[in-house]
């Protein structure tokens, strides 16, 4: 099976690559494009199974693009806006967007919608159900932003959910600590990177049992770190 295709339509050269080195990454096939009219023309011609599409675009606007998709086609499309053009979200919504991210963005969260985006299109009528990830004590539902630890249910924090999301999806893998950070918080990092150890600390205070002495999530040391599988 082929894995999903991704058009993104992105004019801002350093977003574009980012975009697609972090996509391929999570095993997508990624095509990108910098204006309208030549987006139009890559989905005529190879189709896509999913469509990132920045709204702020040279020549043919964002909003015309989604216009001339949704006239021949139910692609699944997740705009691209910046943080102060509500108008824009409202009118990509309603010109039959099927989801929205404001600039500046996680790469996470980019990722989990459109995840959950061509999930959703996959079951086709019904989409009630929710891709859930589980490890050891944890049952985490990304798309009703649910977890369980035990089976009791524990708010996490934005941040922490994001965290621990990166880490499930590659449970029983090494996530290297530059692989946390620009997923969680944002690609390039500037920050300082004591932030991940924080957060860390705080996931293991309520998954693991001693949270001085973690059997769940684990350090690699010098490395990053894992969820421990079960399986």
């Amino acid at each position: 099976m082929n894995p999903p295709s991704i058009l993104v339509v992105e004019d801002e050269e350093t977003l574009a690559e980012s975009l697609r080195f972090n996509l391929a990454r999570e095993g997508y096939e990624v095509t990108v494009v910098e204006d309208g009219r030549q987006a139009l023309d890559t989905f005529r011609a190879q189709s896509s199974d999913l469509v990132v599409l920045d709204l702020m675009l040279p020549g043919l606007g964002g909003l015309d693009v989604l216009r001339q998709l949704r006239a021949s086609s139910q692609v699944p499309v997740v705009v691209v806006t910046a943080k102060d053009l509500e108008a824009d979200v409202v009118a990509g919504l309603e010109l039959g967007a099927d989801d929205y991210v404001t600039k500046p963005f996680s790469m996470r969260e980019l990722i989990s919608r459109i995840s959950a985006n061509l999930r959703r299109a996959s079951r086709g009528p019904a989409p009630m159900a929710s891709l859930v990830l589980e490890a050891g004590p944890v049952a985490m539902d990304v798309d009703r932003y649910e977890v369980r630890v035990r089976g009791k249910p524990v708010d996490f924090r934005p941040k922490e959910f994001e965290l621990l999301e990166a880490l499930l999806v590659r449970k029983g893998r090494l996530v290297h600590r530059q692989v946390l950070l620009e997923e969680v918080w944002g690609m390039p990092f500037y920050g300082d990177p004591k932030t991940l150890d924080v957060h860390i600390r705080r996931l293991r205070e309520k998954v693991e049992d001693d949270p001085r002495s973690p059997v769940w999530i684990v350090t690699v040391r010098g490395l990053g770190y894992k969820f421990v599988s079960a399986d």
